[in-house]
């Protein structure tokens, strides 16, 4: 221990250290339950450090220094002394440090450097129940290491929340659980206050949140200053909320003060010290945990929490708004009773509290996982197989994944990682952007690149249009993001095998031609997001498709409307919109969109079916987009054929002109198949349209005109057996005598019931209905007066003429007086005609 214990603030989990370092030495590995405000992220490390470094991971940089610095300080020392830190892009550290605190991004890539950890004795892993990506993976590559390389190793996972059983299992085995150690806070009450706004507010679409909400936190801030003593808290989603609120909050009486992960160290020192004043310090999730803000009694909470999403089927990756989970909510009111009571001001109605999440949704399950899975390729598996995760992987999400990383060039068929892919990461960015800034950097020059990606790479300043958005960042001259551009351009050495300073400017790009500063922006997005290129699909260019296939659309307000080609960096699709709103982008050309979608590129020639006819053409396409097409003169017969028939498969056998014989001929074909079945063909529909290459000669035709054109009753004879079709017209005649020696059209219309129609007196003496497929189905006859109209229809004749005829005879003899009636119409003569005119 570096301090005594009795000189340690008297927090709730000091008297529980004892108990934590024997558990670990014990078992070797537990976790500790402690809500925020208890100790266990500064009091912990100071009691486990002994013998060797101890590592604290922290998922957020600005968590990370405001420990090192609180340690410290318990220490009496600086930062960088006995307590240092490590985050992306600045490190204080030296000889003497024995407890060092990192992200857990950068602790997941000194795994993947030194998988033993050389020098540490123990890891504590801060803050898993906010379930980062990069918290999971530590966290598995720590248990990992342990149960093969170091089983000395000590590992602690703490949590803000009581649900650690799953913690506990991963950390331990599946019949003994890793030990859970509780440490309760000695917290001050915390009145709620609900405070809605009072009229309709939006709903947060991608990043954005409706201003009237904001307006209302604003108002909801001063209130709480002036209901209250002390500081106030607010939490707000992000950087560019926080900027507005603050714009609403001039003249409140207080300093206010931004607090979020993308400050200076020395912004989020300020607002992490007590002032002089009373503050109002606007912070994003970050306030959440991990840190303390010193003087709070206020909380106003808007009820929004910004995180990763990825619309997998689109390939379209973002940052949302989204609800807070009531365990944030519950994390977030707890920050006014840490020093005294307090209270909470909740802008949402209390009706829908209960309706929120219980947790927050675990990154994993619907994140990008791009860089995941290039961490796993990276320790041995780009699949995970085998590996202790919290939450397995969603299988089409790895997929999309590995199917990315595969297209980079960063792990090879079998998922093994490559040169390139270790290059990628070593750039400490997700592996899109670090292609675009090591393959960037040849092109557009290295700071230059550097400088695009860092803009990219900061969801605040990635605004619509990312070429003012460059050029702001420039004139601003903000000291952390001119320190990510030198972090950037060193990172680039690796590949582009040259210093920085040894780039030019403006290096050449597409063709060899020097690229403006327009161009180099969407030249560097396009390299990161190919599929996302787009081309305007209206002359106001405000729609567009990408070469992915994505339909978007530009804000009505966009200063890049009427821009013909457009490099997508970040857009969203609302649930149940047709389109992708584009949030933030870049003007392209042709030629460079060619150049950095060159993957992407296809020429073809195309014969197929295409808005009811053959459509032959020469096609280059960039994906989904259409570069050119011209028509082919002289199309392949054999792939015209295909494309007839797909659209005759697709629009039906309407295409083709069916002359009364070839309906005829149909007809008696399906009597057939029905009477006898196989090998007398099916003619339905579905069996013709099945076959069609079988049985339709489709000779020279090259159009839908043509197929009109064709001979449908010779193309169905065709499709009949030789061995049958000698017999058809013995099977399904085409027409029957009858007595009176007419020979009569057999209507066929029903396969089950032909019909023959014959005048009563030509049937006189016709003693049993004639059948048909040898034998089996007797003709339904039609008996007809002598004006064609059925008066009877029978199978049988002979009960016909002793029961129905009479009655017939009665009712026609009168209406029809010229033709014969006979009494008997057995014996009597069967005639076509009608009796000659009395004179």
């Amino acid at each position: 221990m570096l301090i005594p214990a009795d000189a340690l603030p008297d927090l709730p989990v000091r008297d529980l250290l004892p108990e934590v370092s024997a558990t670990l030495s014990g078992a070797g590995a537990a976790v500790l339950v402690a809500p925020p405000g208890t100790g266990k992220t500064t009091l912990v490390p100071l009691a486990l450090a002994g013998d060797g470094r101890v590592l604290v991971a922290e998922p957020r940089r600005v968590a990370a220094r405001a420990a090192a610095r609180r340690m410290a300080a318990l220490l009496g020392e600086q930062v960088g002394e006995r307590v240092g830190y490590a985050v992306r892009g600045d490190r204080r550290v030296s000889r003497r440090t024995v407890v060092e605190v990192v992200t857990t991004g950068l602790l997941v890539r000194r795994l993947q450097r030194d998988p033993e950890l050389a020098g540490a004795t123990a890891v504590i892993l801060d803050e898993c129940h906010e379930r980062h990506l990069d918290s999971d993976l530590a966290l598995a590559f720590l248990v990992e290491v342990r149960g093969v390389l170091r089983p000395d190793l000590r590992l602690l996972a703490t949590s803000a929340t009581a649900d650690a059983d799953r913690l506990a299992q991963v950390l331990g085995e599946p019949a003994h659980p890793a030990p859970v150690l509780t440490a309760h806070a000695r917290t001050h009450p915390v009145e709620v206050i609900w405070a809605p706004p009072p009229g309709p507010i939006a709903p947060p679409h991608g990043l954005r949140v409706d201003p009237r909400l904001l307006d209302h936190v604003a108002a909801t801030a001063r209130r709480a200053l002036a209901e209250g003593d002390g500081d106030v808290l607010v939490f707000l989603p992000g950087a560019r909320e926080i900027e507005t609120v603050a714009d609403r909050l001039h003249g409140a009486g207080a300093d206010v003060l931004p607090l979020h992960g993308r400050q200076s160290g020395a912004a989020q020192d300020a607002a992490l010290r007590p002032g002089p004043r009373r503050r109002v310090v606007l912070a994003t999730a970050v306030a959440e945990s991990s840190l303390t803000v010193p003087g709070v009694r206020a909380v106003v909470d808007c009820g929004l929490s910004r995180v990763p999403r990825m619309d997998h089927a689109r390939g379209l990756g973002a940052l949302v708004t989204v609800p807070v989970s009531r365990s944030s909510a519950a994390q977030r009111a707890g920050r006014a009773g840490r020093e005294a009571p307090g209270r909470v001001y909740r802008c949402w109605p209390q009706a829908r509290h209960d309706r929120l999440p219980a947790q927050p949704e675990p990154e994993i399950a619907a994140a990008d996982l791009t860089g995941f899975a290039l961490d796993l390729a990276l320790w041995g598996d780009a699949s995970g197989s085998g590996l202790a995760l919290p939450d397995q992987p969603p299988a089409g999400a790895m997929r999309a994944a590995t199917a990315t990383l595969h297209d980079l060039g960063a792990i090879d068929d079998s998922g093994r990682v490559t040169p390139r892919g270790r290059a990628l990461a070593g750039a400490g960015l997700h592996p899109r952007l670090a292609r675009a800034l090591l393959d960037g950097a040849g092109l557009v020059g290295t700071r230059r690149a550097a400088e695009i990606i860092a803009v990219l790479d900061d969801p605040g300043s990635a605004t619509s249009d990312l070429v003012a958005a460059l050029r702001r960042a420039r004139a601003a001259g903000d000291r952390a993001w001119l320190a990510e551009v030198r972090r950037l351009a060193a990172a680039t050495e690796p590949e582009a095998g040259a210093s920085p300073a040894s780039a030019a400017a403006e290096a050449p790009g597409p063709g060899g031609a020097r690229v403006p500063d327009d161009l180099a922006v969407g030249l560097v997005v396009g390299l990161a997001y190919p599929e996302r290129v787009a081309l305007a699909r209206d002359p106001g260019g405000q729609a567009y498709l990408m070469a992915g296939g994505t339909a978007a659309d530009l804000p009505p307000e966009s200063p890049l409307a009427g821009t013909p080609w457009l490099a997508v960096a970040v857009a969203d699709r609302a649930a149940g919109a047709r389109t992708a709103r584009i949030r933030s982008a870049a003007p392209l050309d042709e030629a460079t969109a060619r150049e950095v979608a060159a993957a992407m590129f296809t020429e073809e020639s195309e014969i197929g079916w295409v808005d009811g006819d053959v459509l032959a053409r020469r096609v280059r396409r960039l994906g989904a987009i259409t570069l050119t097409s011209t028509r082919l003169t002289d199309p392949d017969p054999a792939a015209v054929r295909v494309a007839l028939l797909a659209g005759l498969r697709g629009a039906g056998l309407g295409l083709l002109t069916w002359s009364r014989a070839a309906e005829e001929l149909r007809a008696r074909l399906a009597f057939a198949h029905a009477a006898l079945g196989d090998p007398w063909p099916d003619v339905s529909d579905a069996a013709l349209l099945e076959h069609a290459e079988d049985w339709l000669d489709l000779g020279s035709a090259r159009r839908r005109a043509d197929l009109a054109r064709l001979d449908v009753a010779a193309a169905l004879r065709r499709a009949v057996p030789w061995s049958v079709a000698g017999r058809l017209d013995e099977v399904a005649p085409e027409r029957l005598p009858v007595p009176s020696g007419s020979q009569i059209r057999v209507d066929y219309s029903d396969p089950a019931a032909p019909v023959l129609a014959v005048k009563v007196q030509e049937a006189f003496g016709w003693r049993e209905a004639p059948r048909l497929a040898e034998g089996r189905v007797p003709v339904l006859l039609h008996l007809l007066s002598p004006a064609g109209r059925p008066v009877a229809v029978t199978r049988d004749l002979a009960s016909f003429w002793v029961q129905g005829y009479p009655q017939v005879r009665a009712e026609m003899r009168g209406r029809y007086p010229r033709h014969p009636w006979p009494e008997d119409p057995m014996t009597a003569v069967p005639t076509r005609r009608a009796n000659p005119r009395s004179r």
